[in-house]
């Protein structure tokens, strides 16, 4: 359960992360910088040491969010999803992203969609896998979300769409501060199909965001729900 907003700029990107768990479920690690195969990448993490989102050293990004649309699963001896990013990461681009997910155990991995951010081609890429195919499809070089959740993804796409949509019209809009705005929104109320969402048994337990100019990346995380804003640190306009 997550929802991911890329911002498309002339020189660079920003894009932000919610990550939806259940409460049970322990609590992220701090992003932390490490050199894989030439490539530094920084990236929370899983106590496993999975993760969920990344950027390294050119500017790349990827993401990953459940696909739960597909309710097929592994039958058993399932691979954790985490492993994913971190084998992406080390590339910067689309062919070569493709051929390390190939090489992983898909067919222990349940179903996922993988967003991967390329500046220095002005590409944006999502990889879907059904449990059958990795499906490629690239996406143009646009402002746009991606919206997942165990609970009724229809729904949660809809609504979470529709307050996307809204604050799109905002004078603010694309800036970093409409960022952290949308994703700690509880509109239209509180609850599983807000942005910020809220359960019983689930919430979102942490924000990402990454900001990607034409020389650098900078990546802020915040290990608790944004709608928190006590301990989020208000972002320029």
């Amino acid at each position: 359960m997550c929802t991911v907003t890329f911002i498309a700029r002339k020189r660079g990107y920003a894009l932000g992360m919610n990550r939806d768990e259940k409460l049970a479920r322990p609590k992220g690690l701090p992003p932390k910088l490490r050199r894989v195969k030439k490539r530094v990448t920084l990236a929370p993490s899983e106590a496993g040491g999975g993760t969920w989102i990344a950027v390294n050293n050119r500017r790349v990004t990827f993401a990953l969010i459940n696909w739960y649309s597909i309710t097929r699963r592994v039958a058993k001896e399932a691979v954790t999803r985490g492993i994913v990013v971190n084998n992406a990461i080390v590339t910067d681009s689309p062919d070569a992203a493709q051929a390390v997910l190939e090489q992983l155990p898909l067919r222990r991995i349940n179903p996922f969609r993988l967003i991967g951010v390329f500046p220095d081609t002005a590409e944006v890429v999502e990889w879907r896998w059904d449990l059958k195919r990795l499906a490629r499809k690239r996406s143009s070089w646009r402002t746009q979300q991606w919206i997942s959740s165990g609970f009724d993804e229809p729904e949660a796409q809809r609504v979470r769409g529709a307050t996307f949509r809204r604050l799109s019209k905002l004078r603010s809009a694309g800036s970093l501060f409409w960022l952290r705005r949308l994703h700690s929104s509880h509109s239209p109320k509180s609850g599983p199909f807000s942005t910020c969402m809220h359960r019983t048994d689930a919430a979102t337990v942490s924000y990402t965001e990454i900001s990607v100019g034409s020389t650098g990346a900078n990546m802020r995380h915040f290990n608790h729900a944004p709608c928190d804003s006590r301990r989020c640190q208000r972002p320029n306009r």
